[in-house]
């Protein structure tokens, strides 16, 4: 039975403490977006260096990495519930290394493209492993409580990875960004190797098969709630990342902000990183499902908002008033998703890895196109941003409605 904050006894007895885990937790899960934000600073120079002719065109450097990881979820989902956590993690970080490779060595897009792709496949394995190690050992407000301080560590890593980018091409070459990321696998790889114990026993794996696999992705797939949230978080995350993979041209070309594009990337991200504190302090009194809803409504509020400033503005509102806005509306966004994550896991139980894995998949997979489509609107003014948040917030609202 589980206690009352619904955390589940440990399947082996951890070595390291709650602080640790959630930290070494947050740093695998953020190697993704350490893989993304890093290189926004460098785009506009990895253009030049590989004569990329439209400038639109590097935003695929940032959107295929969700390509490459919805595929990579898909894989490592069945793999981390037939091998355990612990394959599918160092695994992944290995395949990641070697994305890096190919990247940092890349002498045109195609094959910058590619290695974003293997790049990303790789680190789905830490990424989809390191959830369903969470679901191992928690369940419930519970899970949602230990995913909110996880994205509250996370979120660090989007407020200083464009510095990050930055200050390596102030003293070296943007290929250097990527060395760096071979450096951090290796570390992270050895930190989880050396403390982490495996969560998943073998009596209780899930050895791979065909006919096991049809029947368990039916059940997920058939599953009411877990597809509605799935398909409301792939919606309003895919207008979030258009702002991602456009962030750049936002601050830097539209606004014209220079070397202070990190510091109003950092400010953003800070929104969601205390949004998901505030989360953790308050999930286990309200429940998730009342705090999204709120999170749901003032998304769509402060999205109508902002595209009622790019009307009267011309597409342009000040600096001061885009940034404002923005900060409530990414305040609601990192309420929302640790929360519709955890909605959408609850009910899957030993099939967490293979969950998690068309969850991230479904919702990857969704997103990215949404995310190509409003960034080919965005060229002189943010109204494409505007909509995408309204449209997709209020169809991601819909389905996320109908999930109960």
């Amino acid at each position: 039975m589980s206690s009352p904050e619904h955390i589940k006894q440990p399947l082996t007895k951890p070595d390291i403490g709650l602080s640790e885990f959630v930290a070494l937790m947050a740093v695998m899960t953020s190697l993704v977006a350490l893989s993304i934000d890093a290189m926004l600073p460098a785009l506009h120079h990895i253009g030049q260096d590989l004569q990329i002719n439209n400038a639109q065109d590097t935003h695929l450097i940032v959107s295929m990495f969700f390509i490459g990881m919805g595929f990579g979820q898909l894989y490592y989902g069945p793999v981390s519930d037939d091998k355990g956590r612990r394959y599918a993690i160092l695994s992944g970080l290995i395949i990641f290394a070697i994305g890096s490779v190919i990247c940092m060595l890349a002498e045109s897009l195609t094959v910058m493209l590619v290695g974003r792709v293997i790049q990303a496949f790789g680190v789905s394995g830490p990424r989809i492993a390191a959830l369903a190690v969470i679901r191992d050992k928690y369940e419930g407000e519970a899970m949602a409580r230990v995913m909110s301080f996880i994205m509250m560590v996370f979120i660090l890593v989007p407020m200083v990875a464009p510095s990050f980018g930055q200050a390596i091409m102030f003293w070296a070459s943007w290929r250097h960004i990527f060395s760096s990321f071979l450096l951090i696998g290796l570390l992270v790889g050895l930190w989880f190797f050396i403390r982490q114990p495996e969560t998943l026993p073998k009596e209780m794996r899930q050895p791979f098969s065909w006919p096991q696999l049809w029947q368990s992705s039916k059940f997920i797939l058939t599953h009411k709630l877990v597809m509605f949230y799935t398909l409301s978080m792939g919606l309003s995350f895919g207008a979030f990342l258009a702002y991602i993979s456009a962030s750049q041209t936002i601050f830097q070309h539209i606004y014209d902000a220079g070397e202070l594009f990190p510091l109003y990337f950092a400010l953003l991200a800070f929104s969601i990183g205390f949004a998901s504190f505030i989360n953790g302090t308050l999930v286990m009194r309200l429940g998730m499902r009342t705090l999204c809803t709120w999170a749901m409504i003032g998304w769509l509020i402060f999205s109508s908002l902002l595209l009622t400033l790019c009307w009267f503005y011309a597409g342009i509102p000040p600096m001061w008033m885009f940034v404002s806005v923005l900060f409530c509306a990414f305040f609601c966004i990192g309420i929302l998703f640790g929360n519709i994550n955890a909605m959408a896991m609850q009910p899957l139980g030993s099939m967490a890895g293979l969950g998690a894995a068309i969850i991230g998949s479904l919702s990857s997979l969704f997103s990215v196109p949404i995310a190509v489509f409003i960034g080919g609107f965005i060229e002189q003014t943010v109204t494409p941003i505007a909509v995408g948040f309204c449209v997709f917030g209020l169809i991601s609202f819909v389905f996320y409605w109908k999930a109960e």
